[in-house]
């Protein structure tokens, strides 16, 4: 009899085993890990690129390539991939093609935009300069001629 109650125990736990991973899965408090894998890519990344960069240059803004084909050594493969805690996984790509040893084709998830040129917009900025004859005169006589007061005698 104290066996039977033992295995019967055992079946009652088996199936609580199987339902509280679904149940801790859905709980609204409990704490999901983002997950990223690969190379992180970013939009900025992928339009600082230009066509005719080295490969040093490209490596330097995007990193070393996750893939490197040994038989297609013009081709870098970058691959992310993220899956935010309790989100669907999500993947992009972005393959870069070399010749002679520069850069002539991006493909994937990520295209090259056009970014505004950072001068384009800038004010012009007037500073104005003290001239010499203000600059050999003395703090003091500057500080006397700003209040109003003024030495005719010529000394400083």
């Amino acid at each position: 009899m104290g066996a039977s109650l033992f295995i019967t125990g055992c079946e009652t736990l088996k199936g609580w085993g199987e339902a509280i991973p679904s149940t801790l899965e859905d709980a609204p408090l409990m704490h999901h890990v983002d997950v990223q894998q690969g190379n992180i890519v970013t939009q900025d990344m992928i339009n600082r690129l230009r066509p005719g960069m080295a490969r040093r240059q490209v490596r330097y803004i995007m990193g070393t390539p996750i893939l490197v084909d040994v038989f297609h050594q013009d081709r870098w493969d970058y691959i992310y991939s993220n899956k935010p805690g309790g989100d669907p996984r999500t993947q992009k790509t972005v393959s870069l093609f070399f010749e002679d040893g520069k850069l002539v084709r991006i493909e994937g998830d990520f295209r090259p935009r056009p970014v505004a040129d950072p001068l384009a917009n800038t004010k012009e900025t007037v500073v104005s300069v003290p001239d010499q004859e203000e600059e050999d005169k003395g703090y003091i006589t500057r500080t006397l001629e700003k209040l109003g007061i003024t030495d005719d005698s010529g000394y400083e």
